[in-house]
């Protein structure tokens, strides 16, 4: 025990929450280490989790590489750029890719260098205690034995796998393998209409695949304001996803070069669809394998999530846990927020996270973006409210871009004007929302963004118009 490396914080898992925290707490002046497991292809480390291996980063410079290949084929010839012999180059869209991702992982390797964090790639365990507080293995390429007497937690999620039908990245995908498909599939099959499924259904569709989305709830997004989903569904079946509701998945079956999906639709009717390759995208698991929980009991709740308190304190004095692997959304900027917070309330301070200002995005063309409370929830808890929307096909910038879907939608209260929820489907709705965002982090109030003056033209001028319609006076609608 004498020989382990001392440190006064341990952070295990490099994802965004986990790195985030221990350069918080480097800033602050503790010496830190952190240690994570994810390899890149030639064995070396590759920190920054799911989010940056298999998730955010390279799901996004996908989804523009997509993109550009569908507004090349479909949209340029509207502004006057003609093209001839179009055709996809997939291996090197599959590179370009892996060089976004490869940037991610060299930066936070110089992040680490330069806040002086010691970093061990390989798999970090409790054991047990050390004196003053906890001692970790680390097994792989940089095996050790460290001691600390902080412990974060970041070891993020893992693809839930249907029932029956076990991920083997080759015919039935995850994220991971959906990333990594090395040719366009004639037919692909998604089961999940959530964010992933609706990205990575994006992105093949545009590249020619037929894409199918089996999903087993009755609603399209319920987590999203109906009207805005309505919208969303409207403009993804006009591009050519089938989108099914209400599916009920009895078998799946893996063929030599085909998946075969047997389910019963909405209507309880028996229905058979063969696929070349099929995603599965039904939610995430806490990562939890592995990390010695037993050995110093840590407590898990009983979804297999490690529990932790509103500081995201665990059981354990001085271990705490942040992102994935704990309760709340399963977002990378969540995670970032609550591994800042944590590493502040290690050095005395008063960290904080405010869950009722996170804001998600599910990144499909047009963009999803909302913060705070839809429409259903204020009905459901009987609060009275304003409601505002403004269109983008009455947005100047966004008729110059060529893009006029969807709309911005604010809720206010009726009586004090406070805004409650903003929800946008439209073009840049991720850099929009962050206006929303501020706005509600100083309590503002729908006539604040009102009254500010916004750039014109801009699509900007969408979120002040929407804010003017819940006093009913719209300037351009």
């Amino acid at each position: 025990m004498s020989d382990a490396k001392q440190f006064d914080v341990v952070v295990i898992g490099a994802g965004p929450g986990g790195y985030i925290a221990a350069i918080r707490a480097a800033q602050l002046g503790f010496k830190v280490a952190c240690i994570d497991e994810w390899a890149n292809a030639k064995g070396g480390p590759a920190p920054g989790g799911t989010c940056t291996n298999v998730g955010c980063i390279p799901s996004k410079a996908l989804l523009q590489s997509s993109e550009h290949y569908e507004h090349a084929g479909h949209a340029f010839a509207e502004h006057g750029i003609d093209f001839a012999g179009l055709s996809l180059n997939l291996p090197q869209m599959l590179k370009r890719k892996e060089t976004v991702v490869k940037q991610n992982n060299d930066g936070i390797l110089f992040l680490f260098k330069k806040n002086k964090i010691t970093f061990f790639h390989g798999r970090g365990a409790f054991t047990g205690a050390a004196e003053g507080g906890y001692q970790i293995s680390v097994t792989g390429a940089n095996a050790d034995t460290l001691s600390a007497k902080h412990v974060v937690i970041a070891t993020g999620s893992n693809a839930r796998e249907l029932p029956g039908a076990p991920f083997d990245e080759k015919l039935i995908l995850s994220n991971s393998g959906a990333l990594t498909i090395s040719s366009v599939p004639s037919t692909l099959g998604v089961i999940g209409a959530g964010v992933i499924g609706l990205e990575m259904g994006s992105v093949w569709r545009r590249l020619g695949a037929k894409v199918t989305v089996l999903e087993g709830l009755p609603t399209f997004l319920g987590a999203v304001d109906e009207q805005i989903a309505k919208e969303a569904h409207k403009l993804f079946t006009k591009q050519g996803l089938e989108i099914n509701l209400g599916v009920k998945i009895s078998k799946v079956t893996a063929g030599e070069n085909s998946v075969t999906v047997d389910y019963a639709n909405a209507a309880g009717e028996a229905q058979s669809a063969v696929f070349d390759k099929l995603i599965i995208s039904i939610g995430r698991v806490p990562n939890t394998i592995g990390l010695g929980a037993d050995a110093v009991g840590l407590k898990l709740d009983e979804r297999g999530f490690i529990a932790v308190d509103d500081d995201c304190k665990t059981n354990l004095p001085n271990v705490w846990a942040v992102g994935d692997v704990v309760r709340g959304p399963m977002l990378a900027h969540k995670a970032e927020e609550e591994g800042v917070a944590v590493a502040e309330r290690i050095a005395g301070q008063h960290g904080h996270t405010n869950f009722n200002t996170i804001p998600w995005v599910i990144y499909t063309s047009p963009e999803i973006a909302w913060v705070g409370q839809n429409e259903q929830q204020l009905k459901a808890a009987g609060v009275a409210y304003k409601a505002g929307t403004f269109p983008f096909m009455a947005n100047g910038r966004a008729r110059a871009l060529g893009d006029t879907s969807g709309m911005v939608k604010f809720l206010a209260d009726a009586t004090t004007d406070e805004i409650l929820g903003v929800h946008i489907v439209g073009p840049m709705a991720s850099e929009l929302i962050s206006e929303a965002v501020v706005a509600m982090e100083f309590r503002a109030s729908a006539e604040d963004i009102a009254r500010i003056c916004h750039a014109h033209p801009s699509l900007s001028e969408a979120t002040k118009e929407a804010a003017l319609a819940v006093d009913k006076r719209s300037l351009n609608f």
